[in-house]
């Protein structure tokens, strides 16, 4: 088993370009009507959670179209400047994006997108969530959420928590606890999550949410304490931690998601037939290997309430963003 884990995650870092291996089921490649490769644009840098489920599923979306499907990492301003390339591509199909949550954040931190985030796309699945971790400093003398409360109350001010930007998810998970309890504590912006969790160990910041795959190992060593998931449900990669809700905030539930998109006005044919091939290509061995990987957990929402949960995201983040004051432009 360890062997085959080891083979999948190879893949995940190994060549962009994954050729179909296997003759397209129905008519879809009749469909596509073209010899093109399929343009599977990551708007984030490469390693990152999106690019590894993207390149988790592309051979099973080149298995299912008869395609080949490359992965392209087209990072810049929280994932704009790629998911602009997926909106202003022709609506034949060829070209689709693997976005992240930033979507929906996005509008509320720029003054200017080249496109609206809802009307310019088509909804394809929403695939996974990412937990997120509520984890501290080893040495904050709190083991549990109602004593990081009790803390904060008592020392108001005194706590600093890190997240990997103004804007990004980590920001606004910690805004929404701010939100929920009432506990003044104080937010510190860092360029990613590499120096945000090398701060938190040292204790220059003492909480931060965090990815639970990013933290693993350091929860399990004791130099930084996982008092509670983001999540409404329990993490399997922490089956022992609680969510907030459970360990005392009950209307707190927050996650980052993965979603495939294609341009506005993709014909309704070729929607239906990448929703049946993204909802086969997560059930791969690869796909699998990726969510585990990463410690996330699958969130099967199709095209027809795609649209929707878009729409919901978007409010609940920009009412989120617009109670943090973030901005980046």
């Amino acid at each position: 088993m360890k062997d085959k884990t080891f083979a999948a995650r190879r893949a995940l870092i190994g060549a962009a370009v994954c050729a179909a291996c296997a003759a397209p089921f129905g008519a879809f490649a009749q469909t596509l009507n073209t010899a093109k490769p399929i343009r599977l644009i990551v708007p984030l840098a490469a390693g990152s959670t999106v690019d590894a489920i993207a390149r988790a599923v592309a051979p099973g979306l080149g298995r299912a179209s008869g395609h080949a499907v490359v992965v392209e990492n087209l990072a810049g301003a929280g994932g704009i400047t790629g998911t602009a390339q997926v909106v202003k591509a022709p609506k034949d199909g060829m070209t689709l994006g693997m976005i992240s949550s930033n979507h929906v954040i996005n509008p509320g931190i720029y003054k200017s997108i080249p496109f609206d985030s809802l009307k310019d796309i088509t909804p394809i699945a929403v695939l996974a969530t990412v937990p997120l971790v509520l984890a501290v400093n080893a040495a904050l003398p709190v083991k549990s959420v109602t004593e990081l409360l009790a803390y904060a109350k008592a020392h108001p001010g005194s706590l600093n928590f890190g997240s990997a930007g103004n804007g990004s998810t980590l920001h606004l998970a910690g805004e929404l606890l701010v939100s929920e309890t009432g506990i003044h504590i104080k937010h510190v912006p860092y360029r990613g999550t590499g120096p945000l969790i090398t701060d938190l160990i040292g204790g220059q910041v003492q909480l931060g949410f965090v990815s639970i795959s990013q933290v693993a190992a350091q929860v399990k060593a004791g130099t930084l304490r996982a008092l509670a998931v983001s999540t409404s449900q329990r993490s399997a990669a922490l089956p022992d931690v609680p969510t907030l809700a459970e360990a005392g905030v009950p209307k707190y539930a927050f996650d980052a998601w993965v979603a495939l998109i294609a341009p506005a006005g993709l014909p309704k044919p070729l929607v239906d037939e990448y929703a049946a091939a993204i909802a086969k290509a997560m059930a791969s061995p690869e796909a699998h290997a990726a969510v585990v990987g990463q410690g996330l957990s699958l969130l099967s929402i199709g095209p027809d309430a795609a649209p929707a949960f878009f729409q919901a995201e978007l409010v609940k983040h920009q009412k989120l963003v617009k109670q943090s004051g973030a901005t980046l432009d």
